[in-house]
């Protein structure tokens, strides 16, 4: 007889097995056909341009964060909507609970309303593509010595 641990350790070990067995049938399954455009980078649908060690723009963190405001505030409405939406709470209390509940979720609304008035008036929602700043050096190399070095190590090694 297994104990409770026992009983959720081969739970995990059953589902650690399932992904190892969709994984390899879906490595079986698929195509395996690689070509430069694939193998290239990808992101954002942006062709990538000069060095991959720059800063982020700080507006991704901004609408990353505008993001999660507004799935906090799913989160806390939906058990609002479930818990106090339940007429037997609204006829015990007369109504007054109803109101109770819907002042309070137009006030939580209303001032997520003002955060995102407040992030759009200041222009953090306002996106601008920035230009990629290539360094220019001064150097008795040519030009396109570095372009023909580049050509040779950008293509795809066979």
């Amino acid at each position: 007889m297994l104990s409770d641990f026992g009983i959720i350790l081969l739970f995990i070990l059953a589902a650690f097995a399932f992904i190892a067995v969709v994984l390899f049938v879906a490595r079986l399954l698929r195509p395996h056909r690689p070509n430069p455009e694939k193998n290239s980078t990808y992101e954002s649908g942006e062709e990538p341009i000069g060095n991959a060690n720059i800063q982020f723009n700080i507006r991704y963190y901004v609408v990353a964060l505008v993001f999660v405001l507004f799935d906090v505030e799913l989160v806390f409405l939906f058990p609002w909507a479930t818990v106090f939406g339940q007429a037997r709470l609204i006829n015990e209390t007369n109504g007054t609970w109803g109101w109770f509940a819907l002042t309070e979720a137009v006030l939580f609304v209303v001032i997520l309303g003002l955060g995102l008035a407040y992030v759009w008036a200041k222009g953090y929602l306002d996106w601008v593509k920035p230009q990629p700043k290539i360094p220019q050096v001064d150097t008795n190399v040519p030009a396109d010595l570095y372009q023909r070095i580049n050509d040779k190590y950008s293509r795809p090694q066979r």
